[in-house]
Protein backbone atom coordinates (compact mmCIF):
# COMPACT_ATOMS: atom_id res chain seq x y z
CA UNK A 1 0.00 0.00 0.00
CA UNK A 2 1.47 3.60 -1.20
CA UNK A 3 0.70 4.82 2.74
CA UNK A 4 2.10 2.20 4.33
CA UNK A 5 5.07 2.52 1.96
CA UNK A 6 5.59 6.26 2.53
CA UNK A 7 5.48 5.68 6.23
CA UNK A 8 8.15 3.05 6.69
CA UNK A 9 10.28 5.34 4.16
CA UNK A 10 9.96 8.54 6.79
CA UNK A 11 10.56 6.40 9.68
CA UNK A 12 13.76 5.34 8.26
CA UNK A 13 14.77 8.93 8.05
CA UNK A 14 13.32 10.32 10.76
CA UNK A 15 12.31 7.30 13.17
CA UNK A 16 11.12 9.69 16.07
CA UNK A 17 8.76 7.42 18.05
CA UNK A 18 11.78 4.89 17.92
CA UNK A 19 13.75 7.45 19.09
CA UNK A 20 11.65 8.51 21.83
CA UNK A 21 11.09 4.89 23.21
CA UNK A 22 15.12 4.61 23.48
CA UNK A 23 14.45 7.28 26.11
CA UNK A 24 14.23 7.08 29.71
CA UNK A 25 10.38 7.51 30.77
CA UNK A 26 11.81 10.96 32.65
CA UNK A 27 13.11 12.14 29.05
CA UNK A 28 10.07 10.76 27.43
CA UNK A 29 7.80 12.93 29.62
CA UNK A 30 9.54 16.36 28.85
CA UNK A 31 9.33 15.24 25.54
CA UNK A 32 5.82 14.94 25.48
CA UNK A 33 5.19 18.34 27.16
CA UNK A 34 7.24 20.13 24.87
CA UNK A 35 5.27 18.95 22.47
CA UNK A 36 2.31 19.71 24.26
CA UNK A 37 3.58 23.68 25.53
CA UNK A 38 2.79 24.58 21.44
CA UNK A 39 -0.75 23.95 21.96
CA UNK A 40 -0.85 25.24 25.90
CA UNK A 41 1.39 28.24 25.61
CA UNK A 42 1.67 28.68 22.38
CA UNK A 43 5.67 28.66 22.36
CA UNK A 44 8.40 25.62 23.64
CA UNK A 45 9.24 25.49 27.25
CA UNK A 46 12.13 27.08 28.24
CA UNK A 47 15.01 25.51 29.82
CA UNK A 48 13.99 26.67 32.84
CA UNK A 49 10.52 25.43 32.12
CA UNK A 50 12.13 22.14 31.17
CA UNK A 51 14.03 21.53 34.47
CA UNK A 52 10.55 20.52 36.14
CA UNK A 53 10.50 17.46 34.22
CA UNK A 54 14.33 16.02 34.51
CA UNK A 55 16.87 16.34 37.36
CA UNK A 56 19.71 16.72 34.59
CA UNK A 57 18.62 18.73 31.67
CA UNK A 58 22.16 18.71 30.65
CA UNK A 59 22.04 14.86 29.63
CA UNK A 60 18.18 15.55 28.53
CA UNK A 61 18.80 18.41 25.99
CA UNK A 62 21.71 15.80 24.60
CA UNK A 63 19.23 13.19 24.16
CA UNK A 64 16.95 14.90 22.61
CA UNK A 65 19.08 16.61 20.18
CA UNK A 66 20.99 13.64 19.14
CA UNK A 67 17.91 11.54 18.62
CA UNK A 68 16.72 14.82 16.64
CA UNK A 69 13.60 15.06 18.73
CA UNK A 70 14.24 18.65 19.30
CA UNK A 71 15.82 21.31 17.44
CA UNK A 72 18.10 23.65 19.16
CA UNK A 73 19.62 26.95 18.54
CA UNK A 74 23.26 27.86 18.04
CA UNK A 75 23.02 28.91 21.38
CA UNK A 76 21.57 25.13 22.58
CA UNK A 77 17.53 27.47 23.21
CA UNK A 78 15.31 24.78 21.88
CA UNK A 79 13.35 26.18 19.18
CA UNK A 80 11.49 23.30 17.48
CA UNK A 81 9.73 20.03 18.19
CA UNK A 82 8.51 17.48 15.45
CA UNK A 83 5.49 19.28 14.04
CA UNK A 84 6.13 22.72 15.47
CA UNK A 85 8.93 25.29 15.59
CA UNK A 86 9.29 28.78 16.89
CA UNK A 87 10.90 29.77 13.14
CA UNK A 88 8.97 31.61 10.90
CA UNK A 89 7.65 29.22 8.79
CA UNK A 90 5.31 29.08 5.57
CA UNK A 91 2.87 26.99 7.28
CA UNK A 92 0.65 28.48 10.49
CA UNK A 93 -1.69 27.02 12.81
CA UNK A 94 -4.28 28.19 14.66
CA UNK A 95 -4.93 25.68 17.96
CA UNK A 96 -6.18 26.36 21.07
CA UNK A 97 -6.10 30.31 20.75
CA UNK A 98 -2.50 30.03 19.23
CA UNK A 99 -0.85 30.74 16.35
CA UNK A 100 2.19 28.73 15.94
CA UNK A 101 4.73 27.49 12.66
CA UNK A 102 4.54 23.97 11.38
CA UNK A 103 8.02 22.64 10.19
CA UNK A 104 6.58 21.16 6.46
CA UNK A 105 2.97 20.25 5.47
CA UNK A 106 2.48 17.04 6.68
CA UNK A 107 3.64 18.45 10.55
CA UNK A 108 0.93 21.10 9.83
CA UNK A 109 -2.16 18.64 9.80
CA UNK A 110 -0.51 16.32 12.29
CA UNK A 111 -1.68 18.81 14.89
CA UNK A 112 -5.30 18.39 15.45
CA UNK A 113 -5.08 14.82 15.76
CA UNK A 114 -2.23 14.77 18.06
CA UNK A 115 -3.92 17.38 20.81
CA UNK A 116 -7.46 16.52 19.70
CA UNK A 117 -8.29 19.79 19.05
CA UNK A 118 -9.55 21.84 16.26
CA UNK A 119 -6.73 23.65 14.09
CA UNK A 120 -6.92 25.86 10.80
CA UNK A 121 -3.81 25.37 8.79
CA UNK A 122 -2.98 28.69 6.75
CA UNK A 123 -0.05 28.27 3.85
CA UNK A 124 0.26 28.81 0.04
CA UNK A 125 0.69 26.63 -2.83
CA UNK A 126 4.65 25.80 -3.71
CA UNK A 127 3.80 25.88 -6.83
CA UNK A 128 1.38 28.34 -7.50
CA UNK A 129 1.63 30.52 -4.06
CA UNK A 130 -2.01 30.36 -4.17
CA UNK A 131 -3.54 31.16 -0.58
CA UNK A 132 -4.13 27.38 1.03
CA UNK A 133 -6.33 27.14 4.32
CA UNK A 134 -7.86 23.48 5.59
CA UNK A 135 -10.09 23.80 8.49
CA UNK A 136 -9.63 20.29 10.74
CA UNK A 137 -11.22 18.48 13.24
CA UNK A 138 -8.55 15.60 14.46
CA UNK A 139 -8.90 13.55 11.15
CA UNK A 140 -11.79 14.99 9.51
CA UNK A 141 -11.64 18.03 7.45
CA UNK A 142 -14.34 20.75 8.18
CA UNK A 143 -13.71 23.02 5.12
CA UNK A 144 -14.23 20.59 1.99
CA UNK A 145 -15.53 22.51 -0.02
CA UNK A 146 -13.01 24.61 -0.04
CA UNK A 147 -9.84 22.45 0.58
CA UNK A 148 -10.33 19.24 -0.61
CA UNK A 149 -8.92 19.71 -3.28
CA UNK A 150 -5.48 20.06 -2.35
CA UNK A 151 -2.28 17.72 -2.73
CA UNK A 152 0.41 17.33 -0.47
CA UNK A 153 4.05 16.56 -1.89
CA UNK A 154 7.13 15.52 -0.85
CA UNK A 155 10.91 15.30 -1.95
CA UNK A 156 12.21 12.58 -0.62
CA UNK A 157 15.45 13.39 -2.05
CA UNK A 158 16.14 16.37 -0.35
CA UNK A 159 16.56 13.81 3.49
CA UNK A 160 20.14 14.32 4.49
CA UNK A 161 22.25 12.23 7.26
CA UNK A 162 23.43 15.51 8.02
CA UNK A 163 22.10 17.74 9.96
CA UNK A 164 18.73 18.26 11.43
CA UNK A 165 15.84 16.75 9.15
CA UNK A 166 14.18 20.27 10.02
CA UNK A 167 16.18 21.92 8.06
CA UNK A 168 16.32 19.61 4.98
CA UNK A 169 13.46 17.21 4.42
CA UNK A 170 10.89 19.40 6.32
CA UNK A 171 11.47 22.22 3.49
CA UNK A 172 10.14 20.07 0.90
CA UNK A 173 7.10 18.73 2.24
CA UNK A 174 4.50 21.16 0.96
CA UNK A 175 1.16 22.03 -0.38
CA UNK A 176 0.17 21.94 -3.69
CA UNK A 177 -3.44 23.66 -4.46
CA UNK A 178 -4.99 20.67 -6.90
CA UNK A 179 -4.72 17.86 -8.47
CA UNK A 180 -3.55 19.11 -11.62
CA UNK A 181 -1.00 20.94 -9.84
CA UNK A 182 0.26 18.55 -8.23
CA UNK A 183 0.36 15.94 -11.06
CA UNK A 184 2.33 18.32 -12.97
CA UNK A 185 5.12 18.86 -9.93
CA UNK A 186 5.13 14.93 -9.65
CA UNK A 187 6.09 14.95 -13.22
CA UNK A 188 9.19 17.40 -13.16
CA UNK A 189 10.71 15.14 -10.97
CA UNK A 190 8.61 11.45 -10.73
CA UNK A 191 11.77 9.16 -9.13
CA UNK A 192 11.99 11.58 -6.29
CA UNK A 193 8.98 12.89 -5.80
CA UNK A 194 5.59 11.31 -4.48
CA UNK A 195 1.89 12.97 -3.58
CA UNK A 196 -0.69 12.65 -1.61
CA UNK A 197 -4.39 13.69 -1.64
CA UNK A 198 -5.61 15.67 1.53
CA UNK A 199 -7.26 12.55 3.04
CA UNK A 200 -4.71 10.71 2.74
CA UNK A 201 -1.58 13.18 3.89
CA UNK A 202 -4.01 13.46 7.21
CA UNK A 203 -3.45 9.53 8.04
CA UNK A 204 0.06 9.70 6.72
CA UNK A 205 0.62 12.73 9.67
CA UNK A 206 -1.39 10.83 12.30
CA UNK A 207 -0.12 7.65 11.68
CA UNK A 208 3.27 9.32 12.12
CA UNK A 209 2.69 11.39 14.66
CA UNK A 210 0.07 10.14 16.84
CA UNK A 211 1.92 7.71 18.78
CA UNK A 212 4.27 10.35 19.99
CA UNK A 213 1.83 11.33 22.86
CA UNK A 214 0.83 8.02 24.24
Amino acid sequence: MKLDKALDRLISILPLKDNQDKCSAEIKKLHQEILRSFVTKGRILSREEMMQFTDDIDNAVNVLKNYDMVVFSATNEAIGAYPLTMEKREHTVQVNNHTVYAMCALDALAVSPMFELETEITSRCRVTHDLIKIKQSNKTILNVDEAGAIFFGIIWAAASEAGSCANNLCMEMIFLRDEDTAQQWLMDDSENREIFNLQEAVEFSARFFVPLMS
